[in-house]
């Protein structure tokens, strides 16, 4: 789950990281009242979407007196931004974070991530501040410094410091630097963070350690333990579809294809996805409906999928270990009758009760295909589909 700039500045606040005062504004009115109570001789206002690259497309602005503060407000608000992390359709402006400005000295970057080959929490560190980390791992990654750190005892003072001599910071401020860096730790270990990025962190001309900007995102599986951080997601920065998903507790992804995926298991769903693309046809999905599907849950994932308007054709792949194939071919069943399902239909079933799934798929009067393997069901859907 991700959530805005100023919202994760709220919870790193907590945790004693320090960042500019700031107020979030819905409206140019109260852009310009925060940006009134702020009472900076610099103001910056800043776009507040789930996406990075905003202040190349032109959502962050520096504004030197309230009449600036009204007019960028205008500006932003409301506006469609394209950056590299939204895409062509890019995403509408619908609040801002009215931030003080800052004296910054230098910018450098801080990262914090889960190494899936170590299995263990990872902070990286570049003097590279307030540019893409992609760009300087490509360009010049010998400027990307790491420590791995251990579960067992968390991020020690040592590591810390290691980073901020590293990466240059000023030998004044390097305790300072290494404290921000054990209260960044705390805080994604603590609110199961899948990632935490301050970019760019900056050393300021009265001698502050502060994140400039946040990107906290959180483990969804984890969002039982965690309120206040459920709270502050903004449905209207999600897609509809996936929203609707999960609340049939339905693994659902957009993609821009035109054939509609309904799997079960994130692995077939992923292989299902590759077979079709490897027979020259392009997924609109990625569609989990888990061990558990019920009749209801599978008509919900079938209206969840032809609710986009790119399907053009939907491959069912279903292999019944816990998950029943009667079950999946009653539910599609009463899909297809609910929705006067006209789309080309392919349904591979195998396993638990297959003879009999594939029994009320034949009788069920509806034009279903059936297919005999996941290549055999992957190829008559991109042939249907083209």
């Amino acid at each position: 789950m991700n959530i805005h700039e100023y919202q994760g500045k709220q919870v790193l606040k907590q945790y004693g990281v320090a960042v500019p005062n700031g107020k979030v504004a819905f409206t140019v009115e109260e852009a310009v009242e925060a940006a009134k109570s702020l009472n900076s001789p610099v103001t910056v206002v800043k776009a507040q979407i789930h996406a990075g690259g905003r202040g190349k497309a032109g959502g962050v602005k520096v504004a030197k007196s309230l009449d600036e503060v009204r007019a960028y407000a205008e500006e932003i608000l409301g506006k469609v931004l394209v950056t590299h992390q939204t895409g062509p359709e890019g995403k509408e402006v619908k609040r801002l974070l009215i931030e003080e400005g800052c004296d910054i000295r230098k910018e450098y970057y801080i990262g914090v991530v889960v190494d899936r080959g170590t299995g263990r929490v990872v902070m990286m560190a570049s003097e590279e501040g307030g540019t893409e980390i992609e760009e300087v791992a490509a360009a010049t990654p010998e400027k990307i410094f790491k420590q791995t750190i251990d579960p067992a005892v968390g991020m020690q003072m040592f590591q810390a410091r290691k980073l901020a001599y590293a990466i240059n910071i000023p030998k004044e401020l390097v305790g300072k630097a290494a404290n921000f860096m054990i209260a960044l730790y705390t805080a994604f270990v603590e609110k199961d963070c899948s990632i935490a990025e301050i970019n760019p962190l900056v050393v300021t001309g009265d001698g502050n350690v502060m994140a400039l900007d946040a990107k906290l995102n959180f483990d969804s599986n984890a969002l039982f333990r965690h309120k206040d951080i459920q709270e502050l997601r903004d449905l209207e920065e999600e897609d509809e579809k996936e929203i609707e998903a999960s609340k049939y507790d339905l693994s659902y992804i957009a993609l821009d294809g035109n054939i509609g995926c309904m799997v079960n298991g994130a692995g077939l769903a992923m292989a299902t996805m590759d077979i079709i693309k490897y027979y020259g046809g392009d997924p609109a999905n990625f569609l989990d409906v888990g061990g558990g599907a019920t009749t209801e849950k599978v008509t919900e994932a079938f209206k969840i999928i032809l609710s986009d308007p790119q399907v053009k054709g939907i491959f069912v792949n279903i292999f019944g270990g816990i998950m029943r194939c009667d079950v999946i071919a009653s539910g599609v069943v009463e899909a297809a009758k609910q929705l006067g399902l006209t789309r080309p239909l392919v349904v591979r079933l195998e396993g638990t009760n297959v003879d009999l799934g594939k029994q009320i798929l034949a009788e069920s009067g509806l034009n279903i295909v059936p297919a005999d393997s996941m290549a055999d069901g992957a190829q008559k859907i991109v042939s249907l589909v083209q």
